[in-house]
């Protein structure tokens, strides 16, 4: 899949120790766009119908054995016919060598070869995380996200609600500031949101009659972290004395965020509340929940145990 973010080769050859073998003119300047890869072992035998150009291409073991048995006219003639499809680029796993015909079809068409000494399996899992990741669809929502006792908890709500607030004191209580103000929401997999601060911004809050406030100096490294899994939304509101609120907590409520449906719980905001106590139930009722034990459902269960 083609996304319509893109990362420099450059970085994912840094941050894998890639070895290069072969490196085209300018060739800093291609950048990845799939967040899949490819062992091309069908191109390179000759079906060259579905090829995507735009995935990184991987030679284990099997793709090497294979070329290395044909002969050295028909192993130029398969190569040429892949290279000339102008992957994006070539990487040989297990510090496997080059056949001379790859980099010769590689200087004709310029396309970058590189070389790690991880195993495919291994190496491939790994690059797809990577590229899942840095290549993730996304938005930027306003809110601020917390991690409370391992829970990712995205607070929501109107300016000057109090969510910068509740986030220093959850940070003052041990818990953990990911991001502030702004809130970048990363789609990772079907079912998994990453938040995470944007660059500008990070480690930062803003109080009202305070301001800019830096917390991993203030409260140290173990205070901050930089990004989070998104698994609970906190929507604040004020206080409404005429609407009706969820007091046993049996109604199961989610926000759609990147089509990914997350557990979200409104909380209504007036003088005297506790804020940060509030979400650090909220966290670990949630936690509870995913390991299985429903609080609401089970109290629940007795009335009716009770009635009958």
């Amino acid at each position: 899949m083609v996304s319509k973010y893109n990362i420099p080769l450059k970085v994912i050859v840094e941050n894998f120790g890639l070895s290069s073998i072969y490196l085209p003119e300018q060739w800093q300047d291609i950048k990845v766009q799939s967040t899949e890869v490819s062992r091309p072992g069908l191109a390179i035998s000759g079906f060259l119908d579905v090829f995507d150009s735009y995935r990184l291409q991987i030679f284990g073991k099997a793709e090497h054995a294979y070329i290395e048995n044909l002969s050295p006219e028909m192993r130029l003639d398969r190569l040429d016919s892949f290279f000339a499809r102008l992957p994006v680029a070539v990487i040989l796993t297990r510090n496997l060598p080059a056949f001379d015909e790859m980099t010769e079809c590689a200087r004709k068409y310029h396309v970058p070869i590189f070389s790690t000494v991880e195993k495919t399996s291994s190496f491939m899992a790994a690059l797809i995380a990577y590229l899942n990741t840095n290549l993730a669809p996304r938005i930027t929502r306003h809110g601020v996200l917390v991690e409370v006792y391992g829970e990712g908890v995205l607070m929501l709500g109107e300016s000057g609600i109090g969510k910068s607030e509740t986030a220093i004191e959850l940070v003052k209580r041990g818990h953990r500031l990911i991001a502030d103000d702004a809130v970048e929401i990363k789609r990772v997999s079907a079912q998994t949101l990453v938040g995470s601060a944007p660059e500008l911004i990070k480690h930062y809050v803003e109080l009202r009659g305070i301001g800019i406030v830096d917390v991993r100096r203030l409260f140290g490294m173990g205070a901050v972290k930089d990004t989070e899994r998104i698994d609970l939304v906190i929507m604040l509101e004020t206080w409404n004395p005429e609407k009706l609120y969820d007091r046993f907590g049996l109604e199961e409520t989610t926000e759609n965020i990147l089509g990914i449906e997350v557990p979200s719980i409104t909380i209504p905001v007036h003088p005297g509340r506790n804020l940060a106590v509030v979400l650090e139930i909220a966290a670990m009722n949630n936690r509870q929940k995913k390991m299985g034990y429903n609080t609401a459902e089970e109290f629940n269960k007795r009335l009716m145990e009770q009635e009958l």
